[in-house]
Formats: C-alpha cells, sequence, structure tokens
C-alpha cells in the first residue's frame, strides 16, 4: 500500500500528461500500482475494508471480558468451546480496535522548573546483598529538577525519623535547598489530605523550615508530576546494584554516594550537559542551609535495669553500673545511641542497623571482676546519714561492729528513719536504747513511735488533743 506522498506524486504526474510507463518509471512502481491508484483518483490511503471475525461474538465477549476479569486467554478458551473459529490474535486485535479492555493512551506532559524552583523526593524498595545477604532495602532520592542532580542513600526501613536524617544529609550534600519540596502523598510528611490540599505533619513542617523549604504533594495517580525523582529508581537499580555486594550499611551508603558524586559527572542525553555543569549555574540561587544544622535524633526515656542496661529497640545498652535505678534520656540518632543524665553524656554505643536481642556493654561501665565496694572508706549510705545527724556517730559505730555484713542495708534503714521522723524523739530513742545495747531498728522504731505520740499527740482531760 503506497503512502500519500507517492500517489499524489502519481496523480500529479498523470495531470501533467505522462504516460503510465513514464510515471512508473519516474515514482519506481509497477504499472499495475500505478494504475490502481490512478482508478482510484484519490491521494488518501484507501482503508482495508476487511469483515472482522469476530464481530457477530461482539455480546458474547464484553459478557466474557467481565466474567473472567479481563484474561483474554480465558475469553479465547470460553469462545472456542461455544464454536468460535478465529485466533488468539485476531480476538486481541479486534479488542484492540474497538477499545475493549484497553485504555486509550494519554499524551504524557512536560515540566520546566527555573534555578532552584524545586526538588524531588521519593523512595522505593530495591534489594541489595549486604554482608552476603539479600535484603530488601529502602532507596531514598532527592532531585534538583532544574539541574538533575542527584542524590541517594539505603535505610532499613523509612520513616518520619530517617526522612529527616536523608532530607539533612541530602541538602548538605548540595549545600542548599530548593524552595519546595515535591513528594507522593505519604504518609512519612503528610498528616491529612492529598495533593495541593495536603497538610504536613507538623515535626515535618517545623523541619522543612528549618532547613528552608515547604513540602508539596501532586495529585494521586499524577506520577509524571514527579518524574524526576521517579525516573532514576530503575537506574539505580540496574546500575548501582547490579553485580555490587557490601559489607555493611556504611559500605553501602558510602558507595551510593560515590556512584552519585560519578553520575552527576556524565553528561545527559536529553540535557546536552552534565548535571554538575547545571548545577554550577544553579548553586547560586539555591536557600543557603542555617549555619549550624542539629544532629537529628530520636528521644525515649529508659530506666536502668538491674544487670547496668537501656533497652532501646530490643537491643541493650550499657551504662555505668552507679546509675542502675535512674531515669536516663536516649537519643537515637543515625549512626549512635547516646545516654544522657540530665545535661550529661554518661554513655555512647554505636548503633546497630540489623538484627536485634543484641547486647553493647563497654568495659568501663561494669566494676572491676572480683573487687566489689572499695574497702576505702564508709559507705555513702552512712556518709549520708552521718552528714544529716552527726550525734548517731555512736550508735553506727555499734551497729557496724554488730552487723559488718549488713552495715548498707541498715544504714538505709536509719537514714529513712532521720528522714522521716521528727529529730528530737528519734535522738530520745536512740539514748535510751544505747545503755542496753539494743540494735534492733524494729524496737529502735516502735520506742520513737511511742516518743512521738507522747510529745506530738498530748490529750487534754476531756479526751481532746491539747
Amino acid at each position: 500500500m503506497h503512502d500519500q506522498n507517492l500517489r499524489t506524486a502519481i496523480l500529479t504526474l498523470r495531470r501533467e500528461g505522462l504516460s503510465i510507463r513514464a510515471i512508473a518509471k519516474a515514482v519506481g512502481k509497477g504499472r499495475g500500482s500505478v494504475k490502481a491508484v490512478l482508478r482510484s483518483g484519490s491521494q488518501e490511503v484507501p482503508v482495508p475494508d476487511r469483515p472482522e471475525k469476530a464481530e457477530p461474538w461482539r455480546e458474547e465477549i464484553l459478557d466474557l471480558y467481565y466474567r473472567c476479569k479481563g484474561n483474554l486467554v480465558r475469553v479465547h478458551e470460553e469462545l472456542l468451546a461455544k464454536g468460535a473459529d478465529f485466533s488468539y490474535q485476531a480476538l486481541t486485535g479486534f479488542c484492540r480496535r474497538n477499545e475493549i479492555g484497553v485504555k486509550p493512551k494519554e499524551p504524557v506532559g512536560r515540566y520546566t522548573f527555573q534555578e532552584a524552583e524545586e526538588m524531588q523526593h521519593d523512595t522505593s524498595p530495591h534489594r541489595a546483598r549486604i554482608g552476603g545477604v539479600v535484603r530488601q532495602v529502602q532507596c531514598a532520592s532527592l532531585v534538583l529538577c532544574f539541574s538533575r542532580l542527584l542524590f541517594i542513600q539505603y535505610y532499613p526501613t523509612f520513616d518520619r525519623f530517617w526522612c529527616k536524617v536523608f532530607l539533612t544529609e541530602a541538602l548538605q550534600f548540595f549545600g542548599g535547598a530548593c524552595s519546595r519540596c515535591m513528594i507522593d502523598n505519604t504518609h512519612v510528611v503528610v498528616a491529612q489530605g492529598t495533593g495541593p490540599a495536603m497538610i504536613p505533619a507538623p515535626e515535618m513542617e517545623a523541619f522543612a523550615s528549618r532547613l528552608g523549604f515547604i513540602f508539596r504533594a501532586h495529585e494521586k495517580g499524577d506520577a509524571n508530576r514527579s518524574a524526576r525523582v521517579e525516573r532514576n529508581f530503575s537506574w539505580v537499580d540496574g546500575n548501582f546494584l547490579a553485580g555490587r555486594e557490601f559489607t555493611d550499611w556504611e559500605d553501602l551508603n558510602g558507595q551510593a554516594r560515590a556512584w552519585c558524586e560519578r553520575a552527576n559527572a556524565k553528561e545527559k542525553r536529553e540535557l546536552h550537559a552534565r548535571p554538575i555543569d547545571l548545577f554550577a549555574r544553579e548553586r547560586a540561587f539555591l536557600k543557603p542551609l542555617p549555619a549550624y544544622i542539629p544532629e537529628v535524633y530520636r528521644l525515649h526515656h529508659r530506666i536502668v535495669d538491674t544487670e547496668g542496661y537501656v533497652h532501646v529497640h530490643r537491643n541493650s545498652f550499657s551504662v555505668p553500673y552507679q546509675l542502675i535505678g535512674r531515669e536516663m534520656e536516649v537519643r537515637e540518632s543515625a549512626k549512635r545511641i547516646e545516654i544522657f543524665m540530665g545535661p550529661r553524656k554518661v554513655a555512647s554505643h554505636p548503633r546497630p542497623w540489623d538484627g536485634c536481642d543484641q547486647r553493647l556493654t563497654l568495659k568501663e561501665h561494669r566494676p572491676v571482676r572480683g573487687e566489689g565496694r572499695p574497702k576505702t572508706g564508709p559507705p555513702p549510705e552512712e556518709v549520708e546519714l552521718l552528714a544529716m545527724e552527726p550525734r548517731l556517730l555512736s550508735y553506727v559505730a555499734a551497729l557496724k561492729a554488730k552487723f559488718p555484713g549488713k552495715v548498707v542495708r541498715m544504714m538505709k534503714r536509719l537514714r529513712g528513719m532521720v528522714r522521716d521522723y521528727p529529730r528530737e524523739p528519734l535522738l530520745k530513742a536512740v539514748f535510751e536504747a544505747m545503755p542496753y545495747g539494743m540494735l534492733d531498728l524494729d524496737r529502735l522504731e516502735r520506742m520513737i513511735l511511742r516518743n512521738v505520740r507522747k510529745d506530738y499527740f498530748v490529750l487534754s482531760e476531756d479526751g481532746h488533743e491539747g
């Protein structure tokens, strides 16, 4: 079948008086083909008028397409069982020409961006070999829309904490931020709404404001709006991860950063330039980052257990054993677990990326094996007790001589009495007990209570308190 330009040329040459033989020689076609064009007298290409073999079965095809859930193989099998006599290719061609189960293709849009106008962020699950084991990882990507400069990192999971970690590293890699960050409608950033009506979570909005940009989301299903970042994931998966093995997460992310630097230095065919060359122009328009960017961390409050550990994500981290029972503030950052008591940092451990039920112990957090409590000087409970009431020195010495193995426990008990009871009834009971060698603290406490009742709850003659 000849195209429209050739048919036009044949008709034009005929009007100029050329013979069929001359026309055939001029256009390089046979005389039969030239005669067929001249008989039609039209430059329009005729549409073949062939009957559709599947046309008589239109209603059955529509019904079976719904019943078979769009599976044309099953539709064809059912039609053959009903006596149809046409091939599977004839069925698919008929469905395609009549738009049965075929969504018409729509032209894609094109977006242009000015320098530092927009950056796009998204994540995608990939599979990487880490430490000899293939595991699923989350690839986080940020792309500057004008220069197409790319930055990727990998994480075991992706939530708001890891999102803030990644965006902080990415913007430090770029040296600045664009005015807005386009995202899909992910719950990691979104508090409610979709598309232009999206409202980011307060903590994410505050994070973006501190770094000088705002979050915006595209309409649901409009993946073309975030094509700058979407199109890179298959490239990263098929280029960076292909054939590579990594010893640990730090090795994976270190190689990813180096790969980004090499990829940004290569010329892109659609840009006719290298991203780093375009970035040299865009850099001047980026919003500068704050002079100080605090490390992103997640805050936990834990009480040190009886073994001297705090627990985060089913992992145990040691603290100095002297802090057993105390409440600690645990800051979980991307690379470390830091433990604070008030403003002072008391322990720091590397963050375990994989697994759980791990125990990380620092040698300096445990007492020296076999030494126990230092033998020099009295225990701190005794020191505190005598600082509160020095007149108990003789009684304390008698307790230590009588019960050498229970000194700490008895000092704690006596210290509690000093804190709870009035001082004069307590000292009166102690001075009464000392001449008789009464060192039983239960009996001493009953004597104190009797003195308190006499001295502080005196009844008048009519039976009421005086």
